[in-house]
This record gives C-alpha cells, structure tokens and sequence, in this order.
C-alpha cells in the first residue's frame, strides 16, 4: 500500500518504534508525521518512509486539528488491538 497524505502508520524504528502517526505530508523518500501530542500538526516529524509502515486506513485532513486526530488514532488502536 502506499502513503499518501492522511495515511495512518506505524513507526518502525527510532524512539517511536511501534507508535501510530498519520502522515502529514509526502516528500519523495521523506514522510512528515504527526500524532497529536508530542508531535503536532503545525511541527510534523521527518521520518525516511522506510521506517514505518502503512496501518491499512487512510482519513480526511481537511479540519483536521490535534484534537481529533489525538482521538482518531485511539480509537483505531482500540480496535485493532
């Protein structure tokens, strides 16, 4: 699966290893992702796309603030625990 702009996915490496972002923007080999929490929208993490991997679900970045996206992301990994 691709990562497009939006796309939840899983940190593979790094201090974040195993943590749910989404991706905030797409830059050839670069990913910029954020959670909502320590990483916010306004300040994404630049991370190389070979260090995480796609979650299978892509949502809406339109009006999306850190609030919500905080809220998407749990319950996500709720359900799919």
């Amino acid at each position: 699966m691709e990562i497009v702009v939006g796309s939840l996915v899983r940190s593979l490496a790094g201090r974040d290893k195993d943590r749910l972002f989404v991706a905030a923007a797409v830059d050839g080999c670069s990913v910029y992702i954020a959670d909502g929490r320590k990483r916010r929208l306004d300040s994404p993490k630049r991370k190389n796309i070979r260090h995480i991997s796609p979650a299978g679900k892509v949502i809406d970045t339109d009006g999306l603030t850190n609030k919500k996206l905080r809220r998407l992301i749990f319950e996500f990994s709720t359900q799919n625990l």
